[in-house]
């Protein structure tokens, strides 16, 4: 059985943004993407994205706002966003949020300008 390190988990960063994956196909789970969303404070996503599949939210710390107009989430309150509805991550509190995130590997994204892409912790 595959075992992913903390402390050698891939990480991944984007402006207000780090991905630390825990479960992919290239580190041995071939259905299922797993990883943990740290948040900065402040940060507000500037245009919602979709995706091809459920996603799956559980907050671990912080408060935050997962899709526009979306409800207030706290530690411990998960979302399930259905394939093909806007995200938009904002961080309403004052510290760091940490959210952890599952949906099925190989999934892609659509961005705001129509661009798709696949993250590469979903492969």
């Amino acid at each position: 059985m595959p075992v992913v390190r903390a402390a050698d988990a891939p990480t991944m960063e984007l402006p207000g943004l780090e991905f630390t994956v825990q479960a992919s196909p290239s580190l041995g789970s071939p259905s299922v993407c797993t990883w943990r969303l740290r948040v900065d404070p402040g940060f507000q996503a500037d245009a919602p994205h979709t995706l091809d599949a459920d996603e799956i939210f559980v907050v671990l710390s912080g408060t935050v706002q997962i899709t526009p107009d979306g409800e207030k989430l706290t530690a411990g309150d998960s979302l399930i966003v259905p394939a093909g509805e806007p995200i938009g991550i904002t961080n309403l509190g004052e510290g760091h949020a940490e959210i952890q995130v599952v949906i099925t590997a190989g999934f892609t994204g659509t961005m705001a300008d129509g661009t798709k892409v696949q993250p590469p912790w979903s492969r």
